[in-house]
């Protein structure tokens, strides 16, 4: 490691690595967003499970590359725009999480529901205030692959010119110089491990029966 390199260097890594946290928060969020209804809906109809499921599998096997090269033709934006990145990695991050949070309603016993059912509750309050906790602990397991994976799909915007620390991996490749690529694995890394303790703080704070039940088991 050329530590001179690095602290020569040191703004161009900071905006990097700031660039390269907002490409990946911006998936995460409409990930979670769009995949908790898309997994309602396929919890609750048949019709939606055999569609959506498979479909999501689908989807996250399309290759990286030649979707962000596709989506600009589709969307009309330029190859270099941001917007392209962060919605292939969105799509990657629905695919990931619909099949979650279908299995975290499922995992919603149905005498739970009817139960909620016979005190009065509607269908909507059945979802915000029974289904939703208790799928809760599961949807930030969930949340949690899809973070570090898209951390990790962001540096593959680098080869279309998008800016992240993806552009130590090519850069540090081409000059044959391992520091650039070492910095590249350690910022995203770090990255990743910022998002992955904030989900679980966030999720601990939504789920505070779930820690206490950890603390007395």
């Amino acid at each position: 490691m050329n530590t001179r390199w690095v602290s020569q260097n040191w703004d161009h890594i900071w905006y990097l690595m700031g660039h390269h946290a907002v490409l990946g928060i911006i998936p995460v969020v409409v990930s979670l967003v769009l995949s908790v209804p898309l997994g309602w809906w396929a919890h609750r109809s048949s019709t939606a499970r055999r569609i959506l499921i498979p479909g999501a599998s689908i989807l996250y096997a399309l290759p990286s590359l030649p979707l962000l090269v596709l989506l600009p033709l589709i969307l009309g934006t330029k190859i270099l725009d941001p917007v392209n990145v962060v919605v292939a990695l969105s799509l990657y991050g629905i695919a990931l999480l619909v099949r979650t949070a279908t299995d975290a309603f499922d995992s919603v016993g149905r005498a739970v529901r009817r139960d909620a059912v016979a005190m009065g509750h509607s269908n909507a309050q059945v979802f915000w205030r029974v289904a939703l906790p208790l799928a809760a602990p599961t949807l930030t397991a969930g949340l949690r692959v899809v973070s570090a994976s898209t951390l990790s799909l962001v540096s593959v915007g680098a080869l279309i010119g998008v800016p992240s620390l993806g552009y130590f991996f090519t850069d540090g490749y081409q000059r044959s110089f391992p520091t650039e690529i070492w910095v590249g694995i350690v910022g995203t890394l770090a990255l990743a491990l910022i998002f992955d303790l904030v989900i679980v703080a966030v999720g601990g704070l939504l789920t505070p029966w779930q820690r206490r039940g950890d603390e007395m088991s």
